[in-house]
């Protein structure tokens, strides 16, 4: 990470604000798992880096505060990247469930052929990438299938509401395809093999009881799947572990500072 980073940022739009595009920045090595949950972010060094004054840093972490990425913590100094935990993920995938299971629903109502076509090549490439362990090719059909469906539901506050879950919802699953283990087996990849078609075939039936109920069953696996590990009663606890937390401060060119909790 260098000030080149700025320097192509500015070339795009040159009227962008520091403070913005050093939120952009450090939100990407968040979201990508690149800086640990948890870890300190050193704001010296961060401006040193990226060529900039602290200024636009610290006006970075509040904007990033305000969207819950990054957390101060009572009685201690700094901007702290927001843990990950089994809870987080219960919450997040509860709100999930309330949102894609209605707009499964109305998807099955409003959704065009084209939209239902292109639903049905997602999820069958999806079906695909679980038996392979192809993290690259989850990548690319589990969540553009789910926001397939909250696009083609036709209601803009499900739309809304669904894109603020996404960035957090990215998060989790590349813990999975990056962190947890995805070469081992995961008894829980049968259940969600084939549930992208078969949310597909009641959209395409037009029966929005059905796409509703088969979309609740696959966020209900969905956690398991995502959560599953066969050493810890806390998956996500692989971020508090040393080796893990020194090898990605490494990966993420130096721009945070570690601290051991």
């Amino acid at each position: 990470m260098d000030r080149a980073i700025i320097d192509s940022y500015l070339e795009k739009n040159p009227f962008i604000k520091l403070s913005e595009i050093v939120a952009d920045v450090i939100y990407g090595e968040i979201i990508g798992l690149n800086i640990p949950p948890s870890s300190k972010l050193n704001i010296n060094q961060i401006a040193n880096e990226l060529g900039v004054s602290r200024t636009p840093v610290v006006e970075a972490m509040v904007a990033l505060q305000e969207i819950g990425f990054v957390e101060t913590r009572p009685n201690i100094n700094g901007f702290y990247v927001t843990d990950m935990n089994l809870r987080d993920l219960l919450e997040l995938y509860s709100a999930r469930s309330a949102i894609e299971c209605e707009a499964a629903a109305l998807c099955a109502e409003n959704a065009s052929p084209e939209n239902i076509e292109q639903l049905e090549a997602l999820a069958t490439a999806f079906q695909k990438a679980i038996p392979m362990r192809d993290s690259q090719a989850l990548h690319e059909t589990d969540l553009p299938f789910h926001q397939l469906i909250i696009e083609s539901c036709g209601n803009k506050y499900l739309i809304r509401s669904y894109n603020e879950l996404l960035p957090n919802l990215r998060m989790y699953q590349r813990s999975w395809t990056k962190f947890i283990s995805p070469e081992k087996n995961n008894p829980w990849a049968s259940k969600v093999l084939h549930q992208h078609l078969a949310i597909v075939s009641c959209i395409k039936m037009h029966i929005p009881s059905l796409a509703k109920q088969s979309m609740e069953e696959h966020i209900k696996s969905s956690i398991n799947f995502v959560a599953y590990s066969e050493t810890a009663d806390d998956p996500f606890s692989i971020f508090k572990k040393k080796e893990f937390r020194e090898a990605s401060s490494a990966t993420a060119g130096g721009i945070v500072k570690m601290r051991n909790r």
